[in-house]
């Protein structure tokens, strides 16, 4: 059971560094979003199923269950409301929506 608690953590983990690195590397907001909402949230459920292997208390059991409670209803609202937000702005759209526009006025 160690080594599947520790597998979960490990693969937990390396998601978690997949979707930091779809934050730096994707070209839009939207495409950010997705990155970070979706691996995101896959990564760290992953990691807590790792620890509730880990762990053998029925009290960690409960703590990890409300973890992912949690988890679950509030980060498809953010990923709404990140989504809306970036799709209200004209420039959403853009590739290059990041960096600044050379023309603009310092």
């Amino acid at each position: 059971m160690t080594a599947l608690g520790w597998a979960l953590m490990i693969l937990g983990a390396a998601l978690l560094a997949v979707a930091a690195l779809g934050l730096h590397r994707l070209p839009d907001a939207l495409s950010r979003q997705h990155a970070a909402t979706k691996a995101a949230t896959l990564a760290l459920g992953l990691m807590l199923a790792g620890l509730a292997v880990l762990q053998p208390g029925s009290a960690w059991w409960i703590r990890i269950g409300a973890l992912v409670t949690v988890l679950a209803a509030t980060v498809p609202i953010a990923s709404h409301a990140l989504a809306r937000a970036a799709a209200s702005r004209p420039d959403a759209s853009r590739s290059d929506a990041s960096t600044p526009d050379a023309s603009a006025p310092d």
